[in-house]
């Protein structure tokens, strides 16, 4: 389950450098010591500011789609939820991130095996509050 945290926006306050080289996560490489461009997280990260918001995961149900526990993730709400996505959705008035079916059937599906798709049955109530659609973890303390 996701801990819904009060609606902000991101402001980077500064461009942070953009090494021109890509880093190898294999085999080692030569690195080259420039900078090509300094990036914005703001536009990087968040196409429709206004629509934004970041929420904090809680709990091992999406660790197959890279979403830990504490990682923030960057939800739009003005991006149609459509199959396939990952979702922030309210079920029974529990806020939850999962990845969102349409078809055969409506149901939201945990990347976690241990967890099992939650489908809506008749007298469950389910909002969609936005797409997931970056995700910032912290590494380092």
């Amino acid at each position: 389950m996701a801990t819904l945290m009060r609606p902000l926006q991101v402001h980077w306050h500064s461009l942070l450098p953009l090494l021109a080289d890509r880093v190898s996560c294999g085999f080692p490489s030569p690195a080259q010591d420039y900078v090509e461009q300094g990036i914005d997280l703001n536009d990087y990260c968040i196409r429709h500011p206004a629509a934004t918001y970041l929420v904090q995961a809680a709990g091992d149900s999406m660790i197959n789609a890279g979403i830990y526990p504490g990682d923030l993730l960057v939800v739009d709400r003005s991006l149609e939820a459509t199959h396939g996505r990952i979702v922030i959705a309210c079920v029974n008035g529990e806020m939850t991130c999962k990845r969102l079916e349409l078809h055969p059937v409506v149901r939201l599906v945990a990347e976690n095996p241990h967890y099992a798709p939650l489908v809506p049955g008749e007298g469950t109530s389910l909002e969609v509050f936005g797409v997931v659609t970056s995700v910032v973890r912290r590494l380092a303390p």
